[in-house]
């Protein structure tokens, strides 16, 4: 570990793209977070419950997925970095905290908005003046999350109507920001060939992060069976759950990093600003899964309930549509084969309510079986796809 003077900060071209020891206790705090988020979307009764915690759920990717950038642009053995990420952990402890409890809103919100802040005024601060072009892209992400911030807080500070409100501009500013290259006064735009100068690092902390988080949907179930008798349908949706883990991590696995880690500069360039929001679509998906089978285990017979189905069909074909759009955004094709798969879900899904909710969640094995047969079948031809034109 360094001391990291200001002109040391940006990582140097050929340096490791190994992730650190602490970027990865970094992605533990984080997973159990999501983890959270997936026990209370399953004790929600209604929809309307949900909608709160969708919107967490969205500010818990972005510190990731911002904090993440971070350390692929600047060095993270160097401690003003680390000391970023250590905050940044403690936040999301703040953060999980304040997630647990509805009238902890101004808990999540000082959670969410403080290492952000702390992030960009210690960038600022320590960078060395002759790294203009990384001072400036540090203040342009301070200057939105500054103006974020003001929602963030005041959301939380007013009644639950306002709140909501407040939160829903809050999340959208940092995602239409990003979106937009962080439009600054004085400042413009991040260059889009900062983008271009993403290292292999980048592809695998998406992979690392959404393996671990795929570690849920067998971890949240488990804490629900521990409570529980092992009765035979309980055990039977136990090992559907750990099956269907297997199975996501099979569909993601298939290309997703090489795309990320790929040298193309257009490709690169793409990937790097779309992987936030397709992988964000993605952890959707293993959020809901991991609900779905919280409740699958806690009663795996009888009736299932509308809002259970759609938790059991949603998370996997949500994991499928982030991963497909993924492919789509960066190749510039369909894998019509994936969005075969999509169909049948959508088309058995009014017909399995009076199923045991083990067989509905049997039901989504053979599919996601079908789509890894089929991925696995096509795999030949894909390949020259990510060698060749970015589409």
């Amino acid at each position: 570990m360094t001391t990291g003077g200001g002109s040391e900060l940006v990582r140097p071209p050929g340096g490791s793209t190994r992730a650190t020891l602490l970027e990865l206790l970094f992605d533990v705090v984080f997973v159990a977070a999501l983890a959270l988020v997936s026990m209370l979307i399953a004790d929600r009764a209604s929809w309307t419950g949900v909608a709160p915690v969708v919107i967490m759920l969205m500010a818990v990717w972005w510190t990731w997925s911002i904090t993440s950038t971070t350390t692929d642009f600047y060095d993270p053995d160097q401690r003003p970095i680390q000391t970023i990420l250590m905050v940044t952990m403690f936040g999301a402890v703040v953060t999980a905290a304040g997630l647990a409890v509805d009238s902890h809103a101004l808990v999540f919100a000082i959670g969410y908005v403080t290492p952000h802040l702390v992030r960009g005024v210690v960038l600022v601060a320590v960078l060395h003046p002759r790294q203009r072009m990384a001072e400036q892209r540090a203040a342009r992400f301070l200057f939105w999350f500054v103006v974020s911030g003001f929602f963030w807080i005041g959301g939380a500070l007013l009644p639950d109507g306002w709140a909501w409100a407040l939160w829903v501009v809050a999340v959208t500013i940092d995602y239409v920001s990003a979106g937009a290259r962080y439009p600054t006064p004085g400042l413009g735009r991040v260059p889009l060939a900062q983008y271009e100068k993403t290292t292999e690092h980048l592809g695998e902390r998406y992979q690392q992060f959404v393996i671990l988080a795929l570690g849920d949907v067998i971890l949240v179930p488990t804490l629900e069976i521990s409570r529980s008798d092992f009765t035979l349908a309980r055990s039977a949706a136990f090992v559907t759950a750990f099956c269907t883990m297997l199975l996501l991590w099979q569909i993601y696995v298939l290309g997703a990093g090489s795309i990320v880690r790929t040298t193309a500069p257009q490709v690169l360039r793409r990937a790097t600003r779309l992987a936030p929001y397709t992988h964000l679509v993605m952890l959707a998906g293993i959020v809901c899964t991991a609900a779905a089978f919280d409740l699958v285990l806690e009663r795996p017979t009888g009736d299932t309930p509308r809002r259970w189905i759609a938790l059991i069909f949603g998370g996997p074909a949500l994991f499928l549509v982030g991963r497909t759009l993924f492919t789509y955004k960066i190749i510039g094709t369909v894998p019509w084969r994936r969005v075969f798969w999509l169909a049948v879900m959508l088309a058995v899904m009014p017909w399995v309510g009076g199923w045991h909710p083990v067989l509905v969640a049997a039901l989504i094995v053979l599919v996601l079986s079908g789509v890894v047969v089929t991925d696995t079948m096509s795999r030949r031809s894909s390949r020259p796809l990510l060698r060749g034109r970015p589409g």
